[in-house]
């Protein structure tokens, strides 16, 4: 970091951070954290970004799309099942994967317009 990217004195403004504070500490940050680490992983990114795709895939379709073994993509499936990212049905023998809803869809395809906006910019 150089000096011109942070403040060469300190203060802040204690009605705004107070107020800010106030309101961070009513919401569940932590949980947030869980669901970007979840994502963080290239595998699981790709397999939510699949799902973005395709409203249903089961766990050999998805296997194939990442390039991996049932039994990795699997246990990729149940760390984002876990933080509530995909749900699953299951059909007989196959087991089909969704996402949970369309709020994981939008992050996926919001970030994905943000690279290509900062790469534009640098």
């Amino acid at each position: 970091m150089s000096k011109k990217d942070k403040c060469e004195i300190y203060c802040y403004d204690e009605e705004k951070v107070n107020r800010i504070h106030g309101e961070l500490q009513k919401e569940d940050i932590s949980s947030v954290v869980q669901l970007f680490k979840a994502l963080a992983d290239e595998n699981r990114a790709k397999i939510a970004y699949s799902l973005c795709q395709d409203k249903e895939l089961c766990v050999c379709d998805i296997a194939n799309i990442i390039g991996a073994s049932v039994a990795t993509t699997s246990h990729h499936l149940r760390t984002l099942y876990k933080q509530g990212i995909v749900k699953y049905r299951k059909e007989g023998k196959l087991a089909f994967y969704s996402l949970d809803d369309d709020h994981i869809k939008q992050l996926i395809m919001i970030a994905l317009v943000h690279d290509k906006e900062v790469k534009v910019r640098v």
